[in-house]
């Protein structure tokens, strides 16, 4: 079987997906006056244009970090954009500057949340057809003295999809609660709604982690084996990584469901579980294809935190935050410089680029700042999970 280790070795013919464009970062624009058409540009390269210079000259950023958080703040402002919408031109300039020190705090909070690490369980799920060997998830955790088990079918053995399915939400279900936490991979093929290789719908995958924190599932008429009424649901020990197509939109479905389902059920949410999405929101995913599909994300992961050495003790989200960012933004792009620092980026390729993206849970005060900000009342809606770039 085949050692991750080899796969800096081989040559790739690159399959071709069109997964939409990014632009280079916008010039600090002189004057903080909005611009009176729309408060939120529902598209993120007219908000690089019309807004990001105006927050930059109220809050100047440099030039890496900012295109870090820069979608996070676009997809936070669409969130919350009637409410900005409501806003004088200069204070939604000044609050989108908040929001953009809010994620930042919110990415500093999280930056030691383990994913790899001894004694922490990893459950991977692989592409049944041209998907990576086991070796390439077991072999990393255990460089890092984690317990992994990974599913992926094998005709040979006459077992079919949905009994693949069945048997990893089953070892989701089993290792979820473990006191160390869990880290699940997924990397295949998927779809806003679901894990497309195993037809694992959110809703599905939900029910397997609220049935493992002692949640009865929906739709059930009984409650779940231990499960106390009222009690709360913490499922801040799940580490979540996909690496599909449309793998951001598919783990907000998934975040989304928990909380409703928590809200329905009348739980308290402690913690929803970190997320890492391979590929950003609306995004197709990009791989590699030899004689196996090799997603760039996994790819570089495994560079970073395998091939390399020596790796550190463990691998925490601020590994993702800087060196996975850093590698996988150089897909597609090149850097500009000028006075001897990276001023922006030039699109090359548009073809290639994917960018990950990262979700936190929040904590019931992390949505009362929120709420402060936004200048909300103190029982407004608020998602308890916030991407930050």
């Amino acid at each position: 079987m085949r050692h991750p280790v080899q796969l800096r070795r081989r040559t790739w013919a690159s399959i071709g997906l069109v997964i939409g464009v990014g632009l280079p970062l916008p010039a600090v624009a002189q004057s903080s006056e909005a611009p009176p058409a729309r408060a939120v540009p529902a598209d993120f390269a007219d908000f690089q244009q019309e807004i990001s210079p105006l927050v930059l000259a109220a809050r100047p950023a440099e030039a890496k970090h900012w295109r870090q958080i820069e979608p996070a703040l676009h997809q936070l402002a669409l969130a919350h954009a009637d409410r900005l919408a409501m806003l004088p031109a200069d204070a939604r300039v000044a609050t989108l500057a908040r929001l953009a020190d809010y994620i930042d705090a919110r990415r500093a909070g999280s930056a030691q949340i383990p994913v790899l690490a001894a004694d922490r369980n990893v459950i991977g799920l692989l592409d049944p057809a041209r998907g990576l060997d086991p070796q390439e998830v077991t072999a990393i955790a255990a460089a890092y003295g984690a317990r992994s088990a990974v599913f992926k079918q094998d005709p040979a053995t006459g077992e079919s999809i949905a009994d693949v399915a069945d048997a990893f939400l089953a070892a989701v279900r089993a290792a979820a609660p473990a006191p160390n936490g869990t880290t699940i991979v997924v990397l295949g093929h998927g779809l806003p709604t679901e894990i497309q290789s195993y037809s694992i719908r959110f809703e599905r995958l939900a029910d397997t982690l609220l049935t493992a924190a002692g949640v009865a599932p929906a739709g059930a008429t009984e409650p779940a084996s231990g499960e106390t009424a009222g009690a709360p649901v913490d499922l801040g020990g799940l580490v979540l990584v996909c690496d599909d197509c449309f793998s951001a939109d598919f783990l907000v479905n998934l975040l989304d469901r928990l909380e409703a389902e928590c809200r329905r059920r009348g739980r308290p949410l402690v913690s929803l579980p970190v997320c890492v999405a391979g590929t950003n929101h609306g995004r197709y995913g990009r791989a590699d294809v030899g004689a196996k599909f090799v997603p760039h994300f996994w790819k570089d992961v495994i560079e970073l935190f395998y091939v390399r050495q020596p790796h550190p003790e463990a691998v925490s989200l601020a590994g993702f935050f800087d060196a996975v960012d850093g590698m996988m933004y150089g897909y597609g792009r090149a850097p500009i410089f000028a006075g001897g620092r990276i001023t922006g980026w030039r699109l090359v390729e548009p073809d290639l680029v994917q960018d990950p993206v990262v979700f936190v849970p929040l904590t019931e005060a992390d949505v009362a700042e929120l709420r402060r900000i936004l200048g909300l009342p103190a029982d407004a809606p608020v998602a308890r999970w916030l991407d930050v770039g």
